[in-house]
């Protein structure tokens, strides 16, 4: 894709404090339509920080977010699914006590009818349907009836992404998706990340630097706050930087 296409998100001298302490310097960056991204660095890097940023999570204490050409930087949290951004967090959040197929039913209905989610499953034939069809995109379609918390973990994570896809998102932003899986479970979702970017885009927070080398076109890493470096696996194998601060090499 051409560097001069408008960027799906770009951040702008995006700084952020917390108090005197600044957990964020002046990043800078953008986004490309239909790419896969992973944002690494070390613990304290601000990866978390600058996640919440871009997910609305916190608004930047200077500088500016832009989705399509559009400041977002004061938008409200809960505005980011209707202009087509979603967001998968770091601690799995489903309603336990619902099964599968309900969990993703009532962040489909959510999109149509904010105040009648109860209504009876009747009444929603299309809802249950898109419902089973987003089970199937995520690998559940065996566990649509099982409660949520019967889950296995990974399986809870898979159930949250097809709830975040419900809203049909351009731009899917996920905060360490493999955190506390197994290794099976985390290939199930390195599976998934990889069929879901055929149809948006994909920005991942991640401290497993090998995990995202093999599955990223474009890596930023983070470093106290600062965006150290940004380019292709290569390019950040290669960076000297990188290797002194992340990988511990000299």
């Amino acid at each position: 894709m051409s560097t001069s296409a408008v960027p799906i998100l770009e951040v702008q001298a995006v700084s952020r404090y917390f108090g005197k302490f600044q957990a964020l310097h002046n990043i800078t960056t953008r986004f490309q339509a239909g790419e896969l991204t992973a944002i690494i660095g070390p613990n304290g890097a601000g990866k978390s920080t600058f996640f919440n940023v871009i997910s609305g999570g916190v608004a930047p204490s200077s500088g500016t977010v832009h989705f399509e050409g559009r400041d977002i930087s004061s938008m409200a949290q809960h505005d980011y699914a209707r202009a087509g951004i979603a967001k998968s967090f770091q601690i799995t959040n489903v309603f336990k006590h619902l099964s599968a197929q309900e969990n993703v039913r009532v962040a489909l209905q959510m999109l149509t009818s904010r105040y009648q989610i109860l209504r009876p499953r009747a009444a929603y034939g299309e809802v249950s349907d898109k419902a089973d069809a987003l089970l199937v995109k995520v690998g559940l379609a065996d566990s649509r009836s099982k409660l949520a918390g019967d889950l296995a973990h990974g399986q809870q994570r898979s159930l949250e992404v097809a709830m975040a896809l419900a809203c049909g998102p351009k731009l899917l932003l996920m905060d360490e998706p493999t955190a506390g899986m197994s290794p099976q479970e985390t290939v199930v979702m390195m599976d998934l990340i990889t069929q879901m970017t055929a149809e948006r885009t994909i920005i991942l927070v991640e401290h497993k630097m090998k995990l995202v080398m093999g599955l990223c076109k474009r890596l930023l890493v983070l470093h106290h706050g600062e965006l150290l470096a940004e380019g292709s696996p290569d390019d950040i194998r290669s960076n000297a930087e990188v290797k002194r601060v992340y990988l511990g090499q000299n």
